[in-house]
């Protein structure tokens, strides 16, 4: 072993050395399936650049192998703005539509062929390189602004920390987790009585937005690199393009397959699809793009999605199974949701034991019963759903399924609001609503309350801590920490997430208090309105209709909420709590009063969040779609569809600069 570690000059000097020869074996051994290095010799040569980097920090490179294994954590990921867009394809489900998007293209273009490629069911990415150095990897978030996970990408051993030439470049990848690597971990999750990953897409989404970079390491994911966004020099083709990235030493997307007329096309389609089934990861699809990339910059793109590429969807596969048994879910809104228990079986790509059943009436359009064979299928090759019953393969006395007239959680009597289709809880003690509801207050788009995940609140409700949202505000360190797998530090962090989100506002605290017919925007509009939770909560119905997006079903709701004791209760242990019941968008001026105010395109220097958040500071309401009763768009360049209606509506059109004109105009005054 010591024969292969030669003489250096320098610590430098054999880091580097180190560095190389760990890449380039490792490379050998999860990409090429070709090791020639024993793991014990591996193992020993990793040793010894840790030791190296330990007594010489200062020469220890952002890029080495050892910076595989994660350990860096993250309060939050950063968002940052994409250098090139991250369009999403437009999707076609048959070879019609093949025939349609290739003979549309080669009648405009003849000289045009086109590469068939797979669609990896993962997670897009986008990574940049700078004099051949891996430099940052960002989520595709909503294809203009994600998040920066670079840490954890890191940790990813297909994806090159450096290139086999120095260069400046930005490429587009999938990020995925292998069949088996799936199965291995669920069946661990399964072992420790956690909950298991509904598909891989799912677990590759959830490993590489861990904060603590180490378990994104644990989680063997993968990449294939399928295009390349930008370079210093850009090749005539995109087949080009591939085989450069792999003489860098990207993994790239395999398979792809060239074609020129449609009928290829289509081959090349079904070809794929035949081996969907064999492949070691999920496909829920073929891409198929216009090869040559000058006639891809004259087709350009739509608002949203490039005119050059689109996605074909396989059909999505039926299986048949028993339906076993119907078991009652209660929701953090008090409806009973039914849920169908059954004979375990695949379907695309996946282990399927339950299906949702929506609601009663649901069930009974298909006459669905316990011990029925039900014909299922993958809603978007996602969520199962039962498409039919096997009615000639029906049990004798079977009967139709009822639901229970007593919640099965708490065991009050449940209510069929009259033209509803839900079945109701009204107890708001209610302990299955209480779980669903705090997990709904600690949520994203909610409070954002870091580090407080479903079996956490599960603990802290077995164990008498919380009874309601606010009993969060109360918790004491130690009370948590004496919990099962729940330490000081984990204790201190869960502290620190609670204390943090009493600045989250009143458009989050709105959103977190589950209020029916009130999401994310709704919750905004009313804050931005009335500034103060008390002013809400004395609100009429009449006054709250007088509130552009919220019509009388939402008014009411919000009355009936607010109405409950249990409700000005909770409110004022929040605000004991220090919770700030206040909006953080504070009434800048009423230049835009009674205005309604449409957002597209891409501003110079306003994300679109922010000029929507300006607008109803100044008075406007900001909403997402164009109609007569819009007063003006604001627009920026790549606007599509909202454009076009606002011209053909003869709806005034602005620029951002005259925009911030008229939100300033009042400062003069």
């Amino acid at each position: 072993m010591q024969e292969k570690i030669k003489k250096f000059a320098s610590a430098d000097e054999e880091m580097r050395w180190l560095e190389e020869t760990l890449e380039y074996n490792s490379k050998l051994y999860y990409e090429l399936d070709a090791p020639i290095m024993q793991d014990e010799e591996y193992d020993a040569l990793f040793r010894r650049l840790v030791d190296l980097e330990k007594e010489h920090p200062d020469l220890a490179s952002p890029n080495s192998p050892t910076q595989r294994v994660g350990g860096k954590v993250s309060e939050k990921f950063e968002k940052v703005r994409h250098q090139v867009p991250m369009d999403s394809f437009g999707d076609i489900f048959s070879e019609e539509e093949i025939y349609d998007f290739v003979n549309k293209i080669k009648t405009e273009y003849p000289e045009a062929d086109f590469i068939v490629e797979r669609k990896f069911d993962g997670l897009s990415v986008s990574l940049e390189y700078e004099n051949g150095l891996f430099k940052r990897g960002l989520t595709r978030g909503d294809g203009v602004e994600g998040e920066d996970v670079t840490e954890n990408i890191r940790t990813i051993k297909s994806v090159p920390l450096k290139l086999n030439r120095e260069t400046d470049l930005l490429v587009r990848g999938e990020v995925y987790m292998p069949r088996r690597v799936f199965a291995k971990l669920n069946e661990k999750r399964e072992e420790n009585g956690e909950k298991t990953f509904a598909n891989p897409r799912n677990a590759a989404a959830g490993s590489l937005r861990q904060l603590d970079s180490k378990l994104c390491a644990a989680r063997g994911l993968e990449i294939f690199i399928f295009n390349l966004q930008s370079a210093l020099e850009i090749p005539e083709r995109h087949s080009d393009s591939l085989e450069i990235l792999e003489d860098l030493g990207f993994t790239v997307s395999p398979g792809g397959i060239l074609c020129n007329t449609a009928e290829e096309v289509v081959n090349a389609v079904r070809s794929i699809g035949e081996m969907r089934p064999n492949l070691p990861y999920d496909t829920d699809g073929a891409v198929i793009k216009v090869d040559r990339l000058s006639i891809r910059e004259q087709l350009g793109s739509t608002s949203s999605t490039p005119r050059w590429a689109v996605a074909y969807k396989y059909p999505a596969e039926i299986a048949e199974t028993e339906l076993t048994h119907i078991e009652i879910q209660v929701g953090r809104t008090g409806v009973l949701t039914p849920r169908a228990v059954l004979n375990p079986v695949r379907l695309a790509g996946s282990t399927v034991s339950y299906a949702t059943l929506h609601n009663i009436d649901f069930i009974r359009e298909r006459d669905i019963r316990i011990g029925d064979t039900v014909r299922l299928r993958k809603a978007g090759d996602i969520i199962p759903e039962i498409i039919s019953v096997v009615a000639e393969k029906r049990k004798d006395g079977s009967v139709p399924f009822e639901m229970p007239t007593h919640c099965p959680s708490c065991g009050e009597p449940v209510v069929r609001p009259e033209g509803e289709a839900a079945v109701r809880c009204f107890n708001p003690d209610c302990p299955n609503q209480l779980s669903r509801s705090i997990i709904h207050f600690v949520s994203r788009g909610a409070m954002n309350i870091d580090n407080l995940g479903e079996s956490v609140i599960e603990q802290f409700i077995e164990n008498g801590l919380i009874k309601s949202a606010a009993d969060l505000y109360y918790l004491k360190k130690e009370d948590i920490s004496a919990l099962d797998r729940l330490g000081e530090k984990s204790a201190q962090n869960i502290i620190d997430a609670i204390e943090k989100s009493k600045e989250a506002g009143l458009e989050k605290l709105l959103c977190g208090l589950g209020i029916r017919h009130i999401g994310e925007k709704a919750a905004q509009t009313l804050a931005a309105k009335f500034g103060d939770i008390r002013a809400i909560m004395n609100a009429t119905v009449e006054e709250l209709c007088v509130v552009d997006d919220i019509g009388t079903e939402s008014a009411q709701s919000v009355v009936s909420f607010f109405g409950g004791e249990h409700v000005k209760m909770l409110i004022d242990r929040l605000i004991d709590a220090g919770v700030s019941v206040e909006s953080k968008e504070k009434p800048l001026g009423n230049a835009l009063e009674g205005k309604t105010v449409v957002v597209t395109g891409t501003l110079p220097t306003l994300k679109r969040a922010e000029a929507e958040a300006l607008i109803r500071a100044h008075g406007g309401n900001a909403l997402g779609s164009v109609s007569k009763k819009t007063d003006f768009v604001l627009c920026g360049t790549d606007a599509g569809s909202k454009l076009t209606k606002a011209q053909n509506l003869g709806i005034k059109i602005i620029n951002e600069e005259e925009f911030l004109e008229i939100i300033n105009s009042q400062k003069g005054d």
